[in-house]
């Protein structure tokens, strides 16, 4: 299932990224978005170098075998989302909206269990 953890991370690094790079190049659109802990302008880049790291470490838990970075970037993601959508003031607009957040922390909760290094069954 590690496949998994490199796809989900990778489309939401690209995700995260694109709408960092929409956010700057627009100039005068503000972008708010409440369940984040930052504010305009430092959001954008938080997007943009956030998605860049995610995408980083997707390259190198996929072709140098390196997963603790991987790890590092879904908890993360899963502790933002989290405390933004949960533990914050964030409130939600309809129910949907709430499941919508809830699958969303959980799917990223199951994208950093499936990257947890495991050991091989032979010991090399």
């Amino acid at each position: 299932m590690r496949w998994y953890s490199c796809l989900y991370s990778l489309l939401v690094a690209l995700f995260l990224f694109g709408l960092g790079v929409l956010s700057l190049l627009s100039g005068h659109a503000r972008l708010e978005l409440q369940m984040l802990p930052w504010q305009e302008p430092a959001v954008s880049y938080w997007l943009l170098f956030g998605g860049l790291a995610g995408m980083l470490a997707v390259f190198v838990a996929w072709r140098y075998r390196f997963q603790w970075l991987l790890v590092g970037w879904t908890l993360a993601v899963f502790a933002v989302a989290s405390y933004g959508y949960f533990l914050s003031r964030y409130g939600f607009w309809s129910v949907s909206e709430f499941w919508n957040a809830v699958w969303f922390c959980l799917l990223t909760l199951l994208a950093t269990v499936t990257a947890w290094p495991r050991k091989s069954c032979c010991g090399s």
